[in-house]
């Protein structure tokens, strides 16, 4: 998969992610484990200057990349059948704040990391079981 995402698939993932969730959303980055790309930003934040959200993002995406080795740890730990109790397959993380929310959904080499203001932590679901088929399906064309 190459690091920087088609105009089709970016335009994909802004368009399922702000479906979802609607005004509360704050950006969608876009990563692999050598680059990453904001691929959508509310308007007015970071004073809509490119490279302050470049610098603002990156320590974010350095410590979500981190998932990419937790994932091959969950798969190799829960992927026994041995393992009690199975709790199944990875799906996305949230982590919440007193003020928002940011949620990483990971696939093999790629994934999107979604920051948003305060919801109900349900309305991630949807959203992030929608982008890992989406970012499985990229994948494999």
């Amino acid at each position: 998969m190459a690091s920087r995402p088609s105009d089709d698939f970016a335009d994909s993932i802004v368009y399922l992610v702000r479906t979802a969730l609607g005004d509360a959303l704050r950006s969608v980055i876009y990563f692999t484990p050598d680059e990453f790309e904001v691929l959508y930003l509310r308007s007015g934040l970071y004073a809509d200057d490119p490279s302050r959200v470049r610098s603002v993002k990156e320590p974010l995406v350095e410590n979500e990349r981190l998932g990419f080795s937790s994932q091959e740890t969950y798969q190799d730990l829960f992927g026994d059948e041995s393992t009690e109790p199975d709790i199944g397959e990875y799906e996305y993380t949230i982590r919440v704040f007193s003020k928002g929310f940011v949620c990483r959904v990971l696939v093999d080499d790629h994934g999107v990391i979604v920051t948003t203001d305060e919801l109900d932590i349900a309305e991630f679901e949807a959203q992030a079981v929608s982008l890992r088929s989406l970012l499985a399906t990229e994948n494999r064309t």
